[in-house]
């Protein structure tokens, strides 16, 4: 499973690397609302949510499912403003004032993302019925909500724009200046990548989630989601921006929906911990460890190196059947092997195992 992005044909000074304010405020609500998915900001949130005026945090609260149950493509308005460039503002006001330029019918639908509806993949037209009723799964609070989007678009515009004025009056405009400094260092350095070396080379040091086809002319986002985009839609301008997050780790978010220019939301400061695995390689290892007899196995490799001929013994089974189960934990990088004379000796790679958790938990929220 992945998000593909066509680039074929795609001038390379059409990808650009740039900072996001309003992009940036979407990702720093979501980890104010979720501090779970990020364990090195509780700090930050719990001192920003404890110096939040009751009013502010109540409005916060009636619209978290924009920056919860989904990153609502609201934060990125310049990437879907027809006839516009795909660039970001400079500023958070400028951000907003493209926000307000946004036509009602992308703007609605990049509200209601939170329903999970398909019409953010299928581009298609706006199902009333469809998504009050996806609206309403998810209480009263989004129904409402729902409601107010559809029947007047222009109040729920200046409403959220007045909510994103005050979060930069009360905490966003310091925390702003504190990490936009850092991110531009880091769009810069990747711009000097992707011009002085290569676009692999800009998309690896992105993240190991990305790479490139070079022969079909496509990019690929290792993620737990399906969707596709393309950067040299005429109808929008070609085009691929790159922006950074400091807030963003573990989420690697593409904003693919059809008729925007395609955007990678990428993190730039996370934990010091070995790399997630893929998808693919995940998969292998859940699968390779969910056959009862591979979980005994494990139960001994894990306290000592062990034989074929040992484990067939220990377990009551063949050793061609303990072969063929060491095989599928082997290709699942979940058991090391050495020899010793003539015995090879079969260990459980522990700290593979230990990582599952957080590897599942990164994948999920890539």
């Amino acid at each position: 499973m992945s998000v593909t992005i066509d680039i074929a044909g795609l001038p390379r000074e059409r990808i650009v690397f740039e900072i996001s304010p309003l992009a940036e405020l979407g990702v720093a609500l979501h980890a104010l609302a979720t501090p779970g998915h990020h364990p090195g900001l509780h700090g930050w949130a719990t001192a920003t949510a404890a110096g939040l005026k009751p009013h502010l945090a109540d409005r916060l609260h009636e619209a978290d499912f924009l920056w919860t149950t989904t990153f609502s493509d609201v934060f990125m308005p310049y990437t879907g403003i027809r006839g516009g460039d795909g660039r970001s503002g400079a500023t958070l006001a400028e951000e907003l004032d493209m926000l307000d330029r946004l036509d009602d019918e992308r703007f609605v639908a990049a509200t209601l993302e939170f329903t999970c509806s398909r019409t953010y993949a299928s581009g298609g037209a706006i199902d009333r019925d469809r998504a009050l009723e996806l609206a309403a799964t998810r209480g009263p609070k989004q129904l409402d909500f729902a409601r107010r989007i559809l029947d007047d678009p222009a109040a729920v515009r200046a409403w959220l724009r007045r909510l994103f004025e005050d979060c930069d009056h009360a905490f966003f405009a310091d925390t702003w200046q504190r990490v936009s400094q850092r991110l531009a260092a880091d769009a810069r350095h990747k711009t000097e990548l992707l011009r002085r070396k290569s676009l692999a080379d800009a998309l690896h040091a992105v993240s190991p989630a990305l790479t490139l086809d070079e022969e079909n002319g496509r990019i690929a986002a290792d993620k737990l989601a399906e969707g596709h985009t393309t950067a040299v839609d005429p109808a929008v301008g070609a085009g691929l921006s790159f922006i950074p997050s400091h807030f963003g780790w573990p989420h690697l978010m593409v904003l693919h929906a059809p008729g925007w220019r395609p955007v990678v939301h990428y993190p730039v400061d996370a934990p010091d911990l070995p790399g997630a695995a893929s998808v693919q390689l995940l998969k292998l290892r859940m699968d390779a460890l969910a056959h009862p007899m591979r979980m005994r196995l494990c139960r001994n490799l894990a306290r000592a190196p062990y034989s074929t001929g040992e484990l067939a013994d220990a377990h009551g089974i063949t050793a061609p059947e303990v072969s063929r189960h060491l095989a599928v934990l082997k290709k699942a990088g979940l058991i090391t092997t050495r020899r010793r004379g003539r015995y090879v000796l079969h260990q459980l790679d522990v700290a593979s195992v230990a990582r599952l958790g957080s590897d599942f938990l990164e994948t999920v929220l890539r």
